[in-house]
């Protein structure tokens, strides 16, 4: 691991870093002194007790969006590639591989591919609670959608020898209207759920999506008296489908 490090005053020299307390910056420096060379910091918590910096400290960089918290207890430094570059024949890969892969790297700043860190602090400042993590216009709509389709879901008659396969009236109604072997489809589906423990949020669309394909494929294959795996059938009625 390279024993140098920098920090670029890009970051540090902003308004926003500064009017941060002492103790919080001071946090942050320590954090950047001691992260490996991809910016992870194995025992953040131990260095904020050993620096006798609060948790405060630690979850007020969570919120001003200067480290990335993980489950594990891990954190990386948000605006690492900005403030190091290590030359290759020096660099030492992060240990952390898995948090690593799920970062996506932009203009040389870290972000979560979710885009939510998965650890969602409170942060007291005496009269202000300052929440992190609240959730945007954009996941609040999703969520409706998630709830009515959980609703319809619910509401739904189940079919197939399995009893996997669940289908409003409507749907169907629908399915007899369209295909004359309706049930040969739904039975189809059935069983690769059973099997295989397909989900899907509509087993309608799922029908009509790859099931019909899949099912004439089968019924050619069976013809032919060359019996295929459900994966074999799958992946040929989705390469006729592309």
């Amino acid at each position: 691991m390279a024993q140098r490090r920098m920090m670029s005053m890009r970051i540090v020299d902003t308004d926003k870093f500064i009017q941060m307390p002492v103790t919080t910056r001071l946090l942050y420096y320590d954090y950047c002194m001691r992260a490996d060379d991809d910016g992870f910091i194995s025992s953040p918590h131990k260095i904020m007790k050993m620096i006798g910096c609060s948790e405060d400290d630690y979850k007020l960089l969570i919120l001003k969006g200067y480290i990335i918290p993980f489950d594990d207890g891990i954190c990386v430094i948000k605006h690492w590639r900005i403030h190091n570059y290590i030359r290759k024949d020096r660099y030492n890969e992060t240990i952390f591989k898995e948090e690593k892969k799920s970062l996506v790297l932009t203009d040389n700043v870290y972000s979560l591919e979710s885009g939510i860190p998965p650890v969602i602090p409170t942060v007291d400042t005496g009269k202000v609670r300052l929440e992190l993590g609240k959730v945007n216009n954009k996941e609040n709509n999703k969520k409706k959608v998630d709830d009515e389709l959980r609703k319809d879901n619910d509401s739904k008659k189940v079919y197939g020898t399995y009893k996997h396969v669940k289908l409003s009236d409507k749907e169907i109604e629908s399915l007899k209207k369209t295909y004359s072997n309706y049930e040969e489809l739904i039975d189809y589906l059935d069983s690769y759920i059973e099997e295989k423990g397909y989900k899907s949020k509509s087993h309608y669309l799922t029908i009509k999506r790859w099931v019909v394909d899949a099912v004439k494929k089968k019924n050619i294959n069976n013809s032919q008296t060359n019996k295929k795996t459900f994966d074999e059938v799958f992946k040929e009625a989705q390469n006729d489908r592309n």
